[in-house]
């Protein structure tokens, strides 16, 4: 099966920033941004620039520092509206291949209740700010706001017009993570098939978690055609967050031949990403989060630590070193097994008899019903004890 060739755009710095309480300052978005160029994503949205000093000042110092010819594209996200791509595009000057991404909502309910607009000015408001885009930089990305429930033949008519005017990247936002699999596979395939030169365009997906589906429809919407992912690191956003960079990267690794798509990160990064994202953004990361939580590749059941010690792919799917996290530990628990408890004696330099073994794991099981956590130190005190 041929793999066809998807890029990300990460925003983390934009999206994921709109999270309540996050507040990157420019200097911290630059280091998240090196973390992200080093990890070889091609596209990084460094801010929203009309709306602060700071941001714009973000948006500025990533161009400077890392928007080289041989660097990313940087982007800039505005709304349909000139002053935000004046400021856009003053901030992204010194990158050499700067974009400029156009926002403007195209369903009913955000037309009448948000934008007081009708159809035919949204259209004229996509013409007009998408060519005034295209004037300043070539690279041009629309983006329509809430597409998910839009009404599809209008989607369709928004994104020509979009084309028509200069866009060369298609953004399909499920704003409020209203969207299924199926559904947001069947808007992708709907776009490529029903707008005249999609299929000359960039598709792009852009998914929300509010129904814990933004990795699935991610996914199901590169499967369907999509040509680039926009995601956030830990899948911070606002609200529930948006697809988690690192889920999306690891799923197409980990099942190449599911999505039909590869695409050139560096995933060694991942875990040192995540955990500077974690510290700058001060939101803590769940323990039991796919690929980066710190149980991700932590064993506690008897049974799963004797098949790690026979063969770690009896219950890993993914190696640590893969994604720069520390080697899979077996920690041990009320639910371990004589196996994991003997590799720890091993470990520790303690030799034990077949008999004393066996007393040793009864009182181990008693102490660590007891116990919250056990450390070498309760193992090596409890040897001791038993010892004399």
């Amino acid at each position: 099966m041929a793999m066809r060739k998807i890029a990300f755009n990460d925003i983390t710095l934009r999206d994921g920033e709109q999270s309540p309480g996050v507040n990157f300052f420019p200097e911290e978005k630059l280091e998240i941004a090196r973390r992200l160029a080093a990890m070889r994503v091609p596209i990084i949205e460094a801010g929203f620039a009309v709306s602060s000093e700071s941001d714009w000042k973000g948006v500025n110092l990533i161009a400077r520092e890392l928007g080289g010819p041989g660097g990313p594209v940087i982007c800039s996200m505005c709304r349909a509206q000139k002053k935000d791509i004046d400021a856009a595009f003053e901030a992204l000057r010194p990158a050499a291949r700067p974009r400029i991404q156009v926002v403007l909502a195209t369903s009913d309910l955000h037309l009448e209740a948000k934008l007081k607009m009708t159809r035919d000015q949204a259209l004229a408001c996509i013409a007009d700010t998408v060519a005034y885009a295209r004037s300043l930089v070539d690279d041009v990305e629309f983006a329509a706001e809430d597409a998910t429930r839009s009404d599809r033949d209008f989607l369709y008519t928004c994104f020509k017009v979009a084309l028509d005017n200069g866009a060369r990247t298609l953004e399909i936002p499920d704003t409020v993570g209203y969207a299924t699999p199926m559904d947001y596979a069947a808007i992708v395939s709907g776009v490529l098939a029903n707008v005249p030169g999609a299929d000359r365009a960039t598709i792009a997906v852009h998914c929300h978690d509010d129904l814990g589906l933004a990795t699935a429809n991610t996914l199901a919407g590169l499967a369907a055609g999509a040509g680039q992912a926009e995601c956030t690191i830990n899948g911070i956003g606002e609200r529930a967050g948006n697809a988690s960079f690192e889920e999306v990267i690891m799923a197409i690794r980990t099942r190449p031949g599911q999505w039909g798509v590869e695409a050139d990160i560096d995933t060694t990064h991942l875990t040192a990403a995540s955990q500077m994202v974690e510290r700058l953004a001060h939101m803590a990361v769940a323990p039991n989060k796919a690929i980066v939580g710190r149980n991700a590749f932590r064993h506690g059941s008897g049974i799963h630590q004797h098949g790690m010690i026979c063969n770690a792919d009896t219950y890993q799917i993914i190696r640590p070193e893969d994604v720069g996290a520390p080697a899979a530990n077996l920690d041990l628990g009320k639910l371990s097994g004589k196996h994991a408890l003997k590799q720890r004696l091993d470990a520790l330099h303690i030799d034990l008899s077949a008999p004393s073994f066996d007393r040793f794991y009864a009182e181990f099981k008693d102490m660590a019903a007891k116990k919250k956590l056990i450390l070498d130190d309760d193992i090596i005190n409890l040897a001791h004890h038993l010892a004399g």
